[in-house]
Parts: C-alpha cells; sequence; structure tokens
C-alpha cells in the first residue's frame, strides 16, 4: 500500500543535514510556511529544471514568508556541487537513507527502459506554520512546481 499524505495531516518530521552540513528539523520552521520539494538526483535535467525554477521564485517565497527546502537522497558533496553551479541558495537535504522519502510517501517503485527500480518521486508538500500539511502534490512536473505550490501559498 502507497503512503500518501493529505490536506490537514501533520506532517511527518525529519532531521537531515543540508549540502553545507547544517542540520535541518521540521521543528525549525514552525511558524512559517515551508515549502519541501523531493527530486531523484542532483544535476539530472529535470530536477535542474525544477530546483532553478524554485531558486528563480525565491524572492515570491520571501515575501510570502514561506521557507523552501529541496530533498534528494545525494550525498553533501553531490547537492554542493548542484548548488554551487546553479547558484539556488537554499538548503538541499540530504536523504541518503531515503527515511524521509519513505515518511512522505515519496519512496516508490519507477520504470525506465521496461526496468523497475526504486527512486524518488518528484513531489512537492506545503506545510503551514503549525506543521500540517497545506498542499500535496505527487508526481509534480519539473515546470509545474512553483506555479502550483505559489497557487495554495497565497491562499494561506
Amino acid at each position: 500500500m502507497e503512503l500518501h499524505l493529505n490536506t490537514g495531516d501533520m506532517a511527518p518530521d525529519f532531521t537531515l543535514k543540508d549540502q553545507d552540513g547544517k542540520t535541518h528539523s521540521l521543528k525549525d520552521y514552525r511558524g512559517k510556511p515551508l515549502m519541501i520539494y523531493f527530486y531523484p538526483k542532483a544535476s539530472t535535467p529535470g530536477c535542474t529544471t525544477q530546483s532553478c525554477n524554485v531558486r528563480d521564485a525565491r524572492d515570491d517565497f520571501s515575501s510570502l514568508g514561506c521557507a523552501v527546502l529541496g530533498v534528494s537522497p545525494d550525498k553533501e558533496g553531490a547537492q554542493k556541487k548542484f548548488d554551487e553551479k546553479h547558484g539556488l541558495g537554499f538548503p538541499l537535504l540530504c536523504d541518503t537513507e531515503t527515511a524521509m522519502a519513505e515518511a512522505y510517501g515519496v519512496w516508490g517503485e519507477k520504470k525506465m527502459y521496461g526496468k523497475s527500480y526504486m527512486g524518488i518521486i518528484r513531489s512537492a508538500f506545503l506545510v503551514d506554520g503549525e506543521g500540517k500539511i497545506a498542499g500535496t502534490w505527487y508526481k509534480v512536473s519539473p515546470k509545474d512546481t512553483v506555479p502550483e505550490v505559489m497557487k495554495v501559498l497565497e491562499s494561506l
């Protein structure tokens, strides 16, 4: 059975390091909205498109008091290179054990070229200031992540 979070559910807690070795937990973001997006692998085309779109909307998120976290199974070094190459400027969490991905229901079976494997299902979540899920976007396209999240964020 696949886990899917729904609007109104409490967001699963997490504690992970980012590309700079700084630890982040859900409780660090209490009192303000938080957009979390999961991407399969740093420096791949879709993930670059998605992350650069988030970077380009940084001022819009900031003006609405919303923090942003990107999450992938990549190690710190890969996340750091990804951040530096594209000037992302926000935390990229290293979910190397996939615990956060599993808690959010985004670790699952994928298929490519007829082969099945386990990986990140590109998804995004908006968490309100009380730690509740305000919006979910499973299997979101890289180009739709920001506009879809912004629609809900603007209504909070």
